[in-house]
């Protein structure tokens, strides 16, 4: 088939892309890189600043638009998924519509319902719009609800939304979101994540439990190797790993994980390591995230997104959003890898402390965090997710 991924969210369409190429698909993928996160595209719609850079980037995307014709699947990352103004996108979309196959709407990342139905009816205990009954009332997420409630934004979701053949959620947060208005055409499918070449080399997932021991990372000094049977060997110090988005901590909650992780490695310096990454290319991000033992990421959600699952992949264990609904909807009873807490600094606290204080729990989670990205992640299995979606 000939797909045309449009837009980017973390990563997910370029990995995709590379998944449905090794099963033989033309694709072309077409985004911003995600700002300044720079992932890879085949064409690159990245917006200057100014109005002239909107003009500029508009002209572009018209000039591209007599090559976006007869493919078979036509993807959107989300209903804005060029940089331009929502009004500018209505024709855009309409354009694609009549000229291609099948169009495919991703719910990813921020849009009208994920705005409005965490607001008004609050299907989570808590989410980037809500904590229990109370609508949460940070600058942020006032702006955000001004962007997405009664606006342009809002009409051209719900249009794209009630047009196109097929929605695909990679959130349980996000599906829980559309599943009210179009349970006939949602489907769930994971987040795809591409194993490390070198997993085999670190930490195993297809040996059983046993003393093999295995360094905290491919360079890591002998003093700091752990064993798989659950006893540290030498393992001094639990290296935790965060990434501040620019603009965005509040928003994803990285303030308050930020300022437990700074309490905590105060009280134990000689237990704990902290790294932070804020606003970094993907690739340095990438390198800088090796090594660690831990991520903090996603305060306010019920599911790992991105970041964390690459993080897992690499066997670094995630403390953030590992809710019994998120291992409900992909049906997984064994591995619970992740370190669930709640959007408070104290549950962020505790959790990250009694994980200093009790090293023999991280080798088995390290692996666990591995098994559970092969077992539900991992790019092949989901890009075949999305060929079936494709070929309905």
């Amino acid at each position: 088939m000939r797909i045309l991924l449009l837009g980017e969210y973390s990563n997910v369409h370029a990995t995709l892309a590379e998944g449905l190429r090794t099963l033989g698909h033309q694709v072309t993928v077409a985004s911003n890189g995600d700002f300044w996160k720079n992932y890879p595209r085949d064409i690159d719609l990245a917006r200057k600043e100014g109005k002239l850079g909107g003009l500029a980037l508009m002209a572009k995307i018209y000039a591209l638009l007599p090559t976006w014709r007869n493919y078979d699947v036509v993807q959107l990352i989300n209903p804005m998924f060029v940089e331009l103004k929502a009004e500018r996108i209505f024709p855009i979309y309409r354009y694609l519509r009549r000229h291609n196959k099948k169009m495919v709407l991703c719910a990813m990342g921020m849009d009208y319902y994920w705005v409005h139905e965490s607001t008004y009816n609050k299907p989570m205990r808590y989410s980037d719009f809500n904590i229990g009954d109370q609508v949460r009332t940070e600058p942020h997420v006032i702006k955000d609800q001004q962007d997405w409630l009664g606006t342009a934004k809002e009409q051209l979701n719900k249009l794209i939304a009630e047009d196109c053949d097929n929605i695909v959620s990679g959130l349980y947060d996000d599906h829980i979101c559309y599943q009210p208005y179009f349970s006939h055409k949602l489907t769930y499918i994971p987040l795809p994540i591409k194993m490390p070449s070198n997993e085999q080399s670190r930490l195993s997932s297809d040996k059983a439990y046993g003393q093999q021991t295995v360094p905290a990372s491919d360079n890591a000094p002998e003093q700091e190797r752990v064993s798989l049977s659950g006893n540290p060997e030498y393992h001094t110090k639990l290296k935790v790993f965060i990434g501040i988005s620019k603009g965005r901590s509040a928003y994803k909650g990285t303030d308050i994980m930020l300022k437990a992780a700074e309490d905590l490695l105060r009280k134990h310096p000689d237990k704990m390591e902290l790294r932070k990454a804020e606003g970094v290319p993907f690739a340095e991000y990438q390198h800088m995230m090796d090594g660690s033992d831990a991520i903090l990421d996603q305060l306010y959600s019920y599911t790992p997104s991105m970041n964390p699952l690459l993080a897992m992949s690499k066997g670094i264990i995630c403390i953030g959003g590992g809710e019994p609904e998120n291992y409900e909807i992909i049906n997984e009873h064994e591995l619970h890898p992740i370190i669930n807490v709640q959007p408070t600094y104290e549950s962020v606290y505790n959790e990250l402390e009694q994980l200093i204080l009790n090293p023999s729990r991280i080798p088995m989670l390290k692996r666990q965090s591995i098994e559970y990205v092969k077992r539900h992640h991992d790019y092949l299995k989901v890009a075949k997710q999305y060929e079936q979606i494709y070929r309905q």
